[in-house]
């Protein structure tokens, strides 16, 4: 079913990264992980088997919205989808988030049916 669909995970928090690759293995889902914006940006330029991206905003050096930006300006992978995945909830996020590049947003804590609703529509 889902097998041959994979995954990366952009969170700086390990905790997020292992929570959410459970859940999505457990779906049937491969997932892989990167814990910084700049070494997924490099992974999904030199892979062409990922098939979504869930991006956490706020991260150090690079945050989501310029990795999101960045993304979208490589032709290569400019057309990956990508969730957006934050603890900011706050009026406007969902937003500036779409605003940013992402088809999708989820806040934290992640509702787990929310989410597979938002991966299922995308890919």
């Amino acid at each position: 079913m889902n097998r041959n669909k994979v995954i990366l995970i952009v969170d700086d928090d390990n905790r997020n990264i292992f929570a959410l690759g459970l859940t999505l293995r457990a779906r049937g889902y491969q997932v892989i992980s990167c814990a910084m914006a700049k070494e997924a940006i490099e992974l999904l330029e030199a892979e062409n088997n990922v098939s979504l991206v869930l991006m956490d905003m706020m991260m150090p050096e690079i945050d989501g919205y310029e990795a999101i930006r960045l993304i979208r300006s490589s032709t290569a992978i400019k057309d990956l989808p990508i969730i957006a995945v934050t603890a900011q909830a706050m009026s406007g996020d969902r937003e500036k988030c779409l605003a940013a590049g992402a088809q999708a947003y989820v806040s934290k804590p992640i509702d787990v049916d929310i989410l597979m609703v938002e991966i299922e529509q995308l890919i």
